[in-house]
């Protein structure tokens, strides 16, 4: 178990974990859970960087634009965002479950993925790229999460969660916990 001293980013799936019910909304329309204001405050005020990573196979549909999301984003507070504009048919390294996206982040980032924490509601995606690189893998059961841990959990039967949260701020509650941090 990594120290809180020692997380170098949290990595925060986006539809199902900060808002939503898992399926695609658009960025003007989409509405963070109340408590993820908190959530994101906690990450901040324990210097801990956060990251969105998200696949949005919309982007290719024309449905919306990567210019978007980042805005979305950016409001948050998050310090990047990785996304994955291509659809689960395209052969691309950075749709979940592939890891693509942590990897790059770790390359703009100087980021050791062994001390980073993916947080998100789906396991056969969130979890399964966590799992990929060695991060701390933290499910939420908000979204997805309930039915990843129920009919869906054989896609990714051999990956087991660091820790099982209600929500998003449980998450960083008890990470910071775990850790020493609060």
């Amino acid at each position: 178990m990594i120290n809180v001293k020692d997380i170098q980013a949290v990595f925060i799936d986006r539809d199902g974990t900060i808002g939503g019910t898992g399926h695609f909304i658009h960025p003007k329309d989409f509405k963070p859970y109340d408590f993820c204001k908190d959530a994101f405050q906690l990450l901040q005020d324990h210097g801990i960087k956060t990251f969105a990573f998200t696949n949005q196979h919309r982007i290719s549909r024309k449905e919306a634009s990567i210019q978007e999301f980042l805005e979305e984003f950016s409001s948050y507070g998050f310090d990047d965002a990785f996304i994955c504009p291509h659809s689960e048919n395209d052969v691309c390294g950075c749709h979940k479950p592939r890891p693509g996206m942590l990897l790059e982040a770790a390359r703009i980032h100087n980021l050791d993925l062994k001390k980073c924490v993916v947080i998100g509601d789906v396991g056969s995606t969130d979890m399964l790229a966590a799992h990929a690189v060695g991060a701390m893998k933290i499910l939420v059961l908000t979204g997805w999460g309930k039915s990843s841990l129920q009919q869906c959990r054989d896609a990714w039967k051999n990956v087991e969660p660091d820790y099982i949260a209600e929500n998003l701020l449980e998450a960083i509650r008890w990470l910071l916990k775990k850790q020493g941090g609060i």
